[in-house]
């Protein structure tokens, strides 16, 4: 549909009884926007500003606090103008930059978890070697390959679909923001964009997991030969980052079967 000239504008059709409870909405969501704002700036602070926290896991803990930052205000801000709107609709051109966003700092969250589950690989199976290896220089690296590479993907992803297809049939997404369930509206999903799709997740998602796999394979492996402090040292520096993976690896899942499915 088009409310512009040369504009084409998308219906969100996943609002549930907004009319009936816009501003119930708009509260629980404000609430939580502002939650994770405080959160994660209140953590990203002393890291930035204490050089005692310049190691680089804290480092890479910063960036993913800052990637969920930038996610949230790409998402929020327009969850809550829809939620007091008659209509919620949102254009195709910020449709797809949402979803650019969305995917990128999904990606990046994957790599980042990936560099945070080598840190800990080196600090506990190769303590004398960590200093040498994770460098100021190293962790710059991995911190702009982090989000250079998921963008760069998504780039491409995004002239592989202008260039096969520029048109939609449907203006009518099923959900309150864009995934990729907006190439659903497509008029054709062709096998290339599969394809496209399937080597994007093996390059941000795939090889990261294989790597925090390993690296946590040998921890334990290492960990279970050493001493009842060291086992329980490295529990108490792992768990939380592989509950962290599950959890993000479950939604990222979900996220991908509910979009193949038709």
């Amino acid at each position: 549909m088009e409310y512009g000239t040369n504009i084409t504008y998308i219906t969100l059709d996943g609002y549930i009884n907004v009319n009936k409870y816009r501003y119930l909405y708009f509260v629980i969501m404000f609430t939580a926007y502002v939650l994770i704002l405080c959160c994660n700036l209140t953590i990203i602070s002393p890291i930035v500003l204490q050089r005692s926290l310049h190691e680089p896991m804290y480092i890479f803990i910063a960036a993913l606090l800052l990637n969920s930052v930038m996610f949230s205000t790409v998402v929020y801000p327009k969850l809550l103008i829809d939620f007091l709107s008659e209509r919620q609709i949102i254009s195709y051109s910020a449709c797809v930059f949402q979803q650019f966003m969305f995917y990128t700092k999904g990606g990046s969250d994957f790599l980042l978890l990936g560099a945070m589950a080598y840190d800990r690989y080196l600090a506990i199976c190769k303590p004398l070697q960590y200093p040498s290896i994770m460098r100021k220089r190293t962790v710059t690296i991995l911190l702009v390959s982090a989000w250079i590479v998921p963008a760069f993907h998504l780039s491409v992803f995004k002239r592989t679909v202008l260039s096969l297809n520029k048109e939609l049939c449907s203006f009518t997404l099923k959900g309150i923001f864009c995934n990729s369930t907006l190439y659903k509206l497509l008029c054709v999903y062709s096998q290339a964009l599969i394809v496209v799709t399937v080597i994007i997740l093996m390059n941000v998602a795939f090889l990261p997991v294989v790597l925090i796999l390993f690296s946590y394979t040998k921890i334990i492996i290492v960990s279970y030969r050493s001493s009842k402090e060291v086992r329980r040292k490295a529990a108490q520096t792992c768990l939380p980052h592989l509950l962290v993976l599950v959890s993000f690896s479950c939604l990222c899942a979900f996220d991908v079967i509910v979009t193949t499915l038709k």
